[in-house]
């Protein structure tokens, strides 16, 4: 009897000085704050919104994948992916339709179809379709219609409208006012071609 119940206090011993070591472990992985930290900080940098209303300006505006409804005012979201309709469509990035009655901006780059009175892509490249009475994109990669199409550096498409101006195109330009300033002929009414 006295051997057993030796038996059963070293495994008590032990299995006390193994859990002790366990909890040690777990204890110096919650001791250390600083990657526990950043991972909840990576987590919760940008959570992402299936829609989202824009009444007012909300500082920290989640990034939409789906539809974003921009009555009456439009937040600036880093990333919109799906539909943004509404007066005024603000982001950083934007992928999908964008259909706003007064205007389109897209900060950096911007890809799918732009629909609105002014649409604008303001310092990325724009890989698309822009429709409009104002078009304008840094780098266009598509079609621009409207009254005024404007493109930047380098653009390869078409313009279609009443005045387009392009820095450097490689495609076509129709309308009254064609314009490309790296062309040979840089001024081409009904026509223009770049190469």
């Amino acid at each position: 009897m006295k051997k057993l119940l030796s038996i059963a206090l070293v495994a008590a011993v032990s299995m006390s000085v193994f859990a002790a070591e366990g909890d040690g472990d777990a204890a110096k992985k919650t001791q250390s704050p600083e990657p526990a930290r950043a991972q909840a900080e990576e987590r919760y940098d940008s959570p992402t919104w299936p829609a989202f209303l824009a009444i007012w300006q909300v500082p920290h505006a989640p990034d939409v994948v789906g539809l974003r409804l921009t009555i009456p005012y439009s937040t600036v979201q880093e990333n919109v992916t799906g539909f943004d309709l509404g007066l005024w469509g603000r982001c950083l990035y934007f992928e999908g339709l964008q259909v706003n009655l007064l205007r389109n901006e897209v900060v950096d780059d911007g890809a799918g179809i732009q629909i609105g009175i002014y649409n604008s892509i303001g310092h990325g490249d724009m890989l698309g379709v822009q429709v409009g009475l104002w078009n304008e994109a840094l780098c266009l990669r598509g079609v621009q219609v409207g009254l005024v199409n404007i493109a930047g550096d380098d653009a390869d498409g078409i313009q279609f409208g009443l005045v387009n101006r392009a820095e450097s195109l490689h495609g076509y330009q129709i309308g009254l006012v064609n314009v490309i300033r790296s062309a040979e002929i840089q001024f081409f009414p009904i026509i223009n071609i770049g190469f």
